[in-house]
Protein backbone atom coordinates (compact mmCIF):
# COMPACT_ATOMS: atom_id res chain seq x y z
CA UNK A 1 0.00 0.00 0.00
CA UNK A 2 1.54 3.46 -1.01
CA UNK A 3 1.39 5.81 2.07
CA UNK A 4 1.79 9.39 1.30
CA UNK A 5 3.15 12.34 3.79
CA UNK A 6 2.46 15.95 2.83
CA UNK A 7 4.00 18.56 5.26
CA UNK A 8 2.89 21.75 5.41
CA UNK A 9 4.40 24.81 6.88
CA UNK A 10 0.72 26.15 7.15
CA UNK A 11 -2.62 25.09 6.96
CA UNK A 12 -3.56 26.02 3.61
CA UNK A 13 -0.05 25.19 1.63
CA UNK A 14 -1.06 21.19 1.45
CA UNK A 15 -4.08 21.97 -0.63
CA UNK A 16 -2.56 25.08 -2.78
CA UNK A 17 0.85 23.48 -3.60
CA UNK A 18 -0.59 19.86 -3.52
CA UNK A 19 -4.33 19.86 -3.30
CA UNK A 20 -4.97 18.23 -6.23
CA UNK A 21 -2.56 15.40 -5.89
CA UNK A 22 -3.72 14.34 -2.33
CA UNK A 23 -7.53 14.02 -4.10
CA UNK A 24 -6.41 11.75 -6.88
CA UNK A 25 -4.20 9.66 -4.33
CA UNK A 26 -7.14 8.89 -2.73
CA UNK A 27 -9.21 8.37 -5.36
CA UNK A 28 -6.99 5.68 -6.32
CA UNK A 29 -6.94 3.70 -3.34
CA UNK A 30 -3.07 5.45 -1.80
CA UNK A 31 -3.06 6.19 2.11
CA UNK A 32 -2.21 9.95 2.71
CA UNK A 33 -1.32 11.57 6.04
CA UNK A 34 -1.29 15.43 6.62
CA UNK A 35 1.25 16.89 8.74
CA UNK A 36 0.82 20.77 9.68
CA UNK A 37 3.49 22.94 11.32
CA UNK A 38 1.66 25.68 12.64
CA UNK A 39 -1.44 26.83 14.72
CA UNK A 40 -2.87 29.94 15.35
CA UNK A 41 -3.09 29.69 19.81
CA UNK A 42 -4.26 32.74 22.16
CA UNK A 43 -0.37 32.22 23.62
CA UNK A 44 1.25 33.41 20.32
CA UNK A 45 -1.23 36.27 20.25
CA UNK A 46 -4.21 35.10 18.30
CA UNK A 47 -7.65 36.09 19.71
CA UNK A 48 -10.19 32.86 20.39
CA UNK A 49 -11.96 33.56 17.58
CA UNK A 50 -9.17 33.39 15.36
CA UNK A 51 -8.13 30.43 16.66
CA UNK A 52 -11.31 28.83 16.47
CA UNK A 53 -11.97 29.70 13.29
CA UNK A 54 -8.77 28.31 12.11
CA UNK A 55 -9.15 25.09 14.02
CA UNK A 56 -12.83 24.88 12.21
CA UNK A 57 -11.00 25.39 8.99
CA UNK A 58 -8.53 22.38 9.96
CA UNK A 59 -11.17 20.18 10.51
CA UNK A 60 -12.93 20.63 7.79
CA UNK A 61 -10.43 20.35 5.41
CA UNK A 62 -9.19 17.19 6.96
CA UNK A 63 -12.84 15.53 6.17
CA UNK A 64 -12.83 17.28 2.62
CA UNK A 65 -9.99 15.11 1.91
CA UNK A 66 -10.45 11.91 4.29
CA UNK A 67 -6.75 11.88 5.38
CA UNK A 68 -5.90 8.70 6.75
CA UNK A 69 -4.20 10.67 9.55
CA UNK A 70 -3.65 13.87 10.33
CA UNK A 71 -0.90 15.68 12.55
CA UNK A 72 0.02 19.10 14.00
CA UNK A 73 2.97 20.47 15.42
CA UNK A 74 1.13 23.47 16.72
CA UNK A 75 3.83 25.40 15.93
CA UNK A 76 3.99 29.50 16.27
CA UNK A 77 3.40 30.75 12.62
CA UNK A 78 6.31 32.79 11.22
CA UNK A 79 8.11 32.71 14.05
CA UNK A 80 9.87 28.97 13.36
CA UNK A 81 13.23 30.73 13.36
CA UNK A 82 13.39 31.02 17.43
CA UNK A 83 12.64 26.88 17.81
CA UNK A 84 16.18 25.12 17.78
CA UNK A 85 15.76 22.61 14.24
CA UNK A 86 16.75 19.54 16.26
CA UNK A 87 13.22 20.07 17.89
CA UNK A 88 11.71 20.48 15.48
CA UNK A 89 13.34 17.27 13.68
CA UNK A 90 13.47 15.43 16.15
CA UNK A 91 9.09 15.79 16.19
CA UNK A 92 9.06 15.29 12.78
CA UNK A 93 11.05 12.28 12.51
CA UNK A 94 8.43 10.86 15.42
CA UNK A 95 6.03 11.36 12.91
CA UNK A 96 7.25 9.95 9.86
CA UNK A 97 8.57 6.95 11.85
CA UNK A 98 4.85 5.96 12.91
CA UNK A 99 2.80 6.85 9.03
CA UNK A 100 6.42 5.29 7.03
CA UNK A 101 5.37 7.34 3.77
CA UNK A 102 7.08 5.63 0.48
CA UNK A 103 6.12 9.64 -0.37
CA UNK A 104 6.80 12.81 0.99
CA UNK A 105 5.88 16.05 -0.33
CA UNK A 106 7.29 19.16 1.50
CA UNK A 107 7.83 23.14 0.61
CA UNK A 108 10.90 24.20 -1.86
CA UNK A 109 14.17 25.00 -0.51
CA UNK A 110 13.92 28.47 -2.00
CA UNK A 111 10.25 29.63 -0.92
CA UNK A 112 10.46 33.36 0.39
CA UNK A 113 9.02 32.77 3.58
CA UNK A 114 11.10 31.37 6.34
CA UNK A 115 8.98 28.87 8.04
CA UNK A 116 9.17 27.48 4.82
CA UNK A 117 12.44 27.11 4.42
CA UNK A 118 12.40 26.11 7.65
CA UNK A 119 10.08 23.23 7.32
CA UNK A 120 11.97 22.15 4.22
CA UNK A 121 15.16 21.74 5.59
CA UNK A 122 13.84 19.86 8.76
CA UNK A 123 11.62 17.32 7.03
CA UNK A 124 14.50 16.97 3.98
CA UNK A 125 16.53 15.79 7.15
CA UNK A 126 14.46 12.82 7.87
CA UNK A 127 14.52 11.36 4.84
CA UNK A 128 18.08 10.26 4.34
CA UNK A 129 18.10 6.34 2.98
CA UNK A 130 19.89 5.08 6.34
CA UNK A 131 17.49 6.01 8.42
CA UNK A 132 14.24 5.99 6.68
CA UNK A 133 14.51 3.49 4.08
CA UNK A 134 10.96 3.66 3.24
CA UNK A 135 10.84 6.78 1.90
CA UNK A 136 11.72 6.29 -1.69
CA UNK A 137 10.23 9.51 -2.92
CA UNK A 138 10.47 13.22 -2.41
CA UNK A 139 8.77 16.39 -3.91
CA UNK A 140 8.66 19.52 -3.29
CA UNK A 141 5.52 21.76 -4.07
CA UNK A 142 5.11 24.90 -5.53
CA UNK A 143 3.17 26.93 -3.24
CA UNK A 144 1.29 30.39 -5.05
CA UNK A 145 2.54 33.60 -3.12
CA UNK A 146 5.80 31.99 -1.77
CA UNK A 147 7.11 29.96 -4.41
CA UNK A 148 7.39 32.24 -7.10
CA UNK A 149 8.80 35.24 -4.66
CA UNK A 150 12.14 32.98 -4.80
CA UNK A 151 15.20 34.20 -5.68
CA UNK A 152 15.38 34.78 -9.20
CA UNK A 153 18.47 32.43 -9.83
CA UNK A 154 17.04 29.82 -7.32
CA UNK A 155 13.41 30.09 -8.89
CA UNK A 156 11.22 26.73 -8.89
CA UNK A 157 11.92 24.60 -11.93
CA UNK A 158 9.28 21.63 -11.88
CA UNK A 159 10.57 18.23 -13.39
CA UNK A 160 7.75 16.18 -11.96
CA UNK A 161 4.16 16.80 -12.81
CA UNK A 162 0.62 15.58 -11.58
CA UNK A 163 -2.04 15.26 -13.70
CA UNK A 164 -5.39 16.77 -11.88
CA UNK A 165 -7.91 17.34 -14.66
CA UNK A 166 -10.41 15.57 -13.00
CA UNK A 167 -9.56 17.39 -9.22
CA UNK A 168 -9.40 20.88 -9.82
CA UNK A 169 -12.57 21.36 -9.50
CA UNK A 170 -12.97 19.83 -6.17
CA UNK A 171 -9.30 21.43 -5.42
CA UNK A 172 -10.71 24.93 -5.29
CA UNK A 173 -13.93 23.58 -3.52
CA UNK A 174 -11.94 22.89 -0.71
CA UNK A 175 -9.78 25.73 -0.40
CA UNK A 176 -12.81 28.34 -0.50
CA UNK A 177 -12.95 26.83 3.27
CA UNK A 178 -9.52 29.11 3.84
CA UNK A 179 -11.94 32.28 3.82
CA UNK A 180 -9.26 34.67 5.11
CA UNK A 181 -6.68 33.01 2.35
CA UNK A 182 -8.06 33.97 -0.39
CA UNK A 183 -8.11 37.84 -2.10
CA UNK A 184 -9.29 38.82 -5.40
CA UNK A 185 -6.77 38.59 -8.53
CA UNK A 186 -4.16 40.01 -8.83
CA UNK A 187 -3.64 38.46 -5.38
CA UNK A 188 -1.59 35.55 -5.59
CA UNK A 189 -3.89 33.63 -3.48
CA UNK A 190 -7.11 33.72 -5.48
CA UNK A 191 -9.10 31.00 -6.91
CA UNK A 192 -8.29 32.59 -10.91
CA UNK A 193 -4.75 32.52 -10.08
CA UNK A 194 -4.70 28.89 -8.53
CA UNK A 195 -6.58 27.78 -11.84
CA UNK A 196 -4.43 29.79 -14.15
CA UNK A 197 -1.16 27.97 -12.75
CA UNK A 198 -2.83 24.64 -13.32
CA UNK A 199 -3.73 25.14 -16.45
CA UNK A 200 -0.10 26.85 -17.22
CA UNK A 201 1.46 23.23 -15.66
CA UNK A 202 -0.65 21.56 -17.62
CA UNK A 203 0.65 22.83 -20.93
CA UNK A 204 3.85 22.42 -19.67
CA UNK A 205 3.20 18.56 -19.49
CA UNK A 206 0.51 17.92 -22.25
CA UNK A 207 -3.13 17.72 -20.33
CA UNK A 208 -5.42 20.53 -19.19
CA UNK A 209 -4.94 21.17 -15.49
CA UNK A 210 -1.83 19.83 -13.68
CA UNK A 211 -0.12 20.47 -9.95
CA UNK A 212 3.95 20.91 -10.31
CA UNK A 213 6.58 19.45 -8.46
CA UNK A 214 10.79 19.02 -8.16
CA UNK A 215 11.74 15.81 -7.47
CA UNK A 216 14.41 15.65 -4.74
CA UNK A 217 14.45 11.76 -4.60
CA UNK A 218 13.43 8.86 -6.59
CA UNK A 219 14.46 4.99 -5.83
CA UNK A 220 12.76 2.40 -7.93
CA UNK A 221 13.54 -1.09 -6.99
Amino acid sequence: MTKMLIVAPHPDDETLGAGGTILKYKQEGKKVYWLNATNTKEEYGYSKSKKLKRDKEIQSVNEAYNFDGFYNLELEPAALDKYPKVEIITEISKIINKVKPNIVILPYEYDVHSDHKIIYECVYACTKSFRYPFVKRVLCMEILSETDFSDSDKGFVPNYFVDITDYLDKKLEIFKIYESEIGEHPFPRSLENIKSLAKFRGASCGVKYAEAFRLMKYIEK
